[in-house]
């Protein structure tokens, strides 16, 4: 899809206003966000996101249409499921409920250039070397693996954090959302700075999967980009309204990993059928199937409904199976007869 500059430039500016907005109008001020008003919000992103991918079918046309959206639906689910970490660093770290919003802003500033970065750097590699197809669908291929092998279990330690421990002089309490503060007469950093190094670095680790993915779906690079943006923007209020859901979505690694597997197979058949490499056929492209766009949204869309109806679903069964078990043990035992 051919986008003119000036729409390039419409676009970052309209996600950057979005950004600026939301932190001179909501977290300048520290409070703890209600649930209707994390609702309002999320649903406003979300509606703005569905909004341009309209926008996009039908500028673009079907194909571009599709592939937005399946690019946005599966960064973000990618980005549900890094609210896991998110939710693990705030709670180790103790971040008071009012500061956590200004923390999780920081963390999608970083979050949105670093997987810019990526983005570009990305596109650069694929327009050099086509091989670069078979190195995303195995990062890919291996982060799945990586997510079934661990069973859901979330990280919240990097090299962020340990580095920032190591070199910066902390103190042990916050100082409201100040950076630094004074501690026995010298000026030391507050545990914010390591929470925001934290969430840095682990927005980082993150792009290393999530870039690789969407690239699995589209090679547009402006439609990368705004899946990725807008799959981040929102992300804060969501927080704050699934926070008391995230431990329900026990099935959510299982389904996101099932995802890139098959995005990363994607990939390969892709690079397959586009092969330059020497020793694989001699270096022409082989006669592959490739999986078309829709097919692949409706394969990301089916496995997320699963996975959730799931985890809803499967618990409710097992408490109701667990209630009937003690009832019936205690009438057994209400009905019991001694003996002698």
């Amino acid at each position: 899809m051919l986008v003119p500059p000036y729409v390039w430039a419409l676009t970052i500016a309209g996600i950057v206003g979005l950004l600026a907005y939301d932190f001179f109008v909501h977290v300048r001020k520290a409070h703890e966000p209600s649930l209707g008003e994390a609702a309002r919000w999320s649903a406003l992103y979300v509606g703005i996101a569905l909004a341009f991918g309209v926008g996009v079918w039908l500028i673009g046309g079907t194909e571009a249409g599709e592939e937005y959206f399946a690019g946005y639906i599966t960064e973000k689910a990618l980005s549900v499921d890094n609210l896991f970490v998110f939710l693990i660093l705030m709670t180790s770290f103790a971040v008071p409920r009012t500061l956590q919003q200004k923390v999780l802003l920081f963390g999608i500033a970083i979050a949105l250039l670093a997987r810019t970065a990526f983005i570009f750097a990305g596109a650069a590699l694929i327009n050099q070397f086509a091989w670069v197809f078979y190195l995303f669908g195995l990062i890919l291929l291996v982060t799945g693996v990586h997510m079934l092998l661990d069973h859901g279990e979330k990280e919240a330690d990097n090299i962020a954090v340990r580095l920032a421990k190591r070199l910066l002089r902390t103190t042990d309490h916050y100082d409201g959302d100040r950076l630094t503060t004074q501690d026995g007469g010298s000026r030391r950093f507050t545990p914010m700075v390591l929470v925001m190094a934290a969430i840095g670095g682990t927005d980082i680790l993150f792009a290393l999967d999530s870039i690789p993915a969407i690239y699995g779906l589209t090679q547009d690079v402006y439609l990368v980009f705004t899946a990725t943006a807008f799959s981040l923007l929102g992300l804060r209020q969501l927080y704050f309204l699934v926070d008391g859901l995230l431990d329900r979505l026990v099935y959510l690694s299982y389904g996101l990993a099932a995802i890139l597997g098959f995005i990363g197979a994607k990939l390969i058949l892709h690079a397959l059928h586009e092969n330059t490499v020497s020793f694989i056929n001699g270096g022409r492209p082989l006669a592959v199937v490739e999986i078309p766009t829709g097919l692949s949204l409706g394969v990301i869309v089916g496995v997320l409904a699963v996975t959730v109806a799931a985890s809803v679903v499967v618990p409710a069964v097992r408490r109701r199976r667990a209630l009937v078990t003690d009832d019936s043990d205690e009438s057994r035992r209400s009905t019991s007869v001694p003996r002698g």
